[in-house]
């Protein structure tokens, strides 16, 4: 595989003599050198068998959309398709490449249409995407004009799907790397926007992931911060005592105004609950992309508002804040 696959010295440019310069120590000079995953092999036979396309439409402000239906045969199009089936689960989306959709597990495009209208706008704006997955909500950000995204995902499968993606966008600024927030240097205050999203209730410890999201942030910026919740008053708090929704690692679901005490304490101002949304089977749901269990086999069969533990379904809010 050619070196240029896994190349991040856009990224390098970009972020040289800015705030954001101490990352640089980070940026794989060369992913496939540092990886051990018993998967890789496969995962990157998959990537080189990627047929070199040019798109002649590019949209990433409506959807994730690249290429057009006439741009590949019926033929070709399955050849595609079961090319990027080599990257499965695929979680996060749709993407829409050359008429062929990437139905995934989740519908992202429903959670960025319920964020998009109460945040800043981002136009001209630096923006960390945290937890980012293959980096769909990345992308979106792009397509509303941001100036840089960098996208953190400690998942290596979820990388690669990146770089299947970027294959054929090559020209936004969207870069993902292998890591999480806590290998980020601690203080980094870059960003203009950070987005939290699906994963502030795996951290062990909310104080110190909401401190480590603010010191990524310049004076002012703004957070984004989407997660489960739970109904109830301030200071009511759900702490599974083994597992939620089938997932070990659910650590604790406040009530969105126990979240917003939590941010106050944190040290954000200006702390807003825009968003409170039932996660449906719809959203969330087994397709030829994401083969697994899903949501639906995480609830109650004979009561849906409840998960096979007992627990409330899943209930997610959205809280803006700014540092």
């Amino acid at each position: 595989m050619t070196a240029s696959l896994f190349d991040y010295s856009q990224l390098q440019r970009s972020i040289a003599n800015t705030p954001l310069a101490p990352l640089s120590a980070l940026i794989p000079a060369d992913l496939a050198a540092n990886v051990s995953h018993g998967d890789f092999a496969r995962w990157q036979k998959a990537l080189e068998a990627l047929p070199t396309l040019v798109p002649n439409i590019v949209d990433l402000l409506t959807a994730v959309r690249v290429g057009e239906p006439t741009q590949l045969s019926l033929l070709q199009r399955e050849a595609l398709q079961q090319t990027l089936m080599q990257l499965h689960p695929w979680r996060k989306g749709p993407f829409e490449l050359f008429g062929l959709t990437i139905d995934t597990e989740w519908r992202s495009d429903w959670k960025w249409q319920r964020v998009l209208p109460h945040i800043s706008l981002l136009a001209g704006r630096r923006v960390l995407d945290v937890g980012c997955g293959n980096g769909y909500h990345c992308w979106r950000i792009a397509g509303s004009g941001a100036d840089l995204v960098i996208g953190i995902e400690p998942m290596l499968l979820y990388v690669l799907q990146y770089w299947a993606l970027r294959k054929y966008l090559p020209a936004p600024p969207v870069h993902v790397l292998p890591l999480t927030l806590e290998q980020m240097p601690e203080s980094l205050p870059g960003f203009d926007t950070v987005f939290s999203m699906g994963v502030f209730y795996h951290r062990r410890s909310p104080f110190e992931h909401l401190d480590l999201l603010k010191k990524k942030l310049r004076k002012g910026g703004e957070l984004v911060l989407e997660t489960l919740v739970i109904e109830g008053e301030t200071g009511l708090t759900l702490v599974p005592p083994e597992r939620y929704c089938r997932m070990n690692n659910v650590w604790f679901l406040p009530s969105p105004s126990t979240l917003q005490l939590w941010l106050h304490k944190a040290g954000f101002r200006d702390i807003r609950i825009v968003d409170v949304t039932t996660t449906t089977t719809d959203e969330q749901r087994r397709t030829p992309w994401m083969t697994f269990d899903s949501l639906a086999q995480a609830l109650d069969a004979a009561n849906p508002a409840f998960t096979v533990e007992g627990h409330p379904a899943p209930l997610r809010a959205v809280l803006i804040a700014n540092a």
